[in-house]
């Protein structure tokens, strides 16, 4: 079986969080609920350090359905989800602009 394809970069982690199932990013300071605090990698290494590090929380029951996401940059420098799935789970669990983690973290 072969290694899964890595998505074009750059690239971003994000998981959902094994207690409550909310949607994390990893960040400087470990797994945060602010999308815009999400590590972002730029180069083949920087994305092999954050699947590293996805692999060692799913291996220590911290978060489940890790994943690498391809993004892009808003003109603040702000990681936005090339793909719709990707983009609900970031701003979700609603489509409404005044509810959500897109009200909270002024996400558009």
């Amino acid at each position: 079986m072969s290694a899964a394809k890595r998505p074009p970069l750059p690239v971003i982690l994000l998981a959902n969080d094994l207690l409550d199932g909310e949607v994390v990013f990893r960040s400087d300071k470990g797994w945060s609920r602010d999308p815009g605090e999400a590590l972002i990698a730029f180069d083949d290494e920087a994305a092999v350090a954050l699947e590293q590090a996805g692999q060692r929380a799913y291996a220590n029951n911290e978060v489940v359905e890790v994943a690498l996401v391809d993004v892009s940059l808003t003109g603040d420098g702000k990681p936005v989800p090339n793909h719709f799935r990707e983009r609900f789970k970031v701003n979700g669990p609603t489509v409404r602009l005044d509810l959500g983690k897109q009200a909270v973290y002024g996400r558009r």
